[in-house]
């Protein structure tokens, strides 16, 4: 009976400190100020959220943990994957930072790689030139 309780109790604890983190993340959409950190503050907090949902489930019922298991891997591998390609296409498309974004990463190395295949080309036509002249 003690242990059931006790269960119950922690179970209760687990799944409101996740709703907590569900909430936050909800919170954190409306809040940010562009879409990048919306979809950051959103991923971020809804893993958590869901993953202690999940755990206070699986406190509360035992007998589901190799689904909630099953659950909680799927929700690791594709909450990452789901928000980085978000981000990846709404880059892609020139959806536009907040003024206070520090750097942008991403733009910086697609400019070194657009410079670093110019000077290949140039390299390339330069060494075609010469091979030309020679002949």
């Amino acid at each position: 009976m003690a242990e059931t309780a006790l269960r119950e109790i922690l179970g209760s604890f687990v799944v409101l400190a996740g709703a907590f983190f569900l909430f936050s993340a909800g919170l954190g959409v409306l809040r940010m100020p562009d879409a990048f950190t919306r979809i950051q503050a959103g991923t971020k907090a809804t893993t958590l959220g869901n993953l202690l949902v999940m755990l206070g489930v699986g406190i509360l019922h035992p007998d589901w943990a190799l689904k909630l298991l099953l659950v909680a891997g799927f929700v690791l591998i594709t909450n990452p994957v789901s928000s980085h390609a978000l981000a990846r296409a709404g880059h892609f498309i020139g959806i536009p930072m907040a003024p206070s974004t520090g750097a942008d990463a991403l733009r910086d190395d697609e400019n070194a790689k657009a410079e670093k295949a110019k000077a290949e080309k140039a390299g390339a036509e330069n060494g075609a030139d010469r091979a030309g002249d020679g002949a």
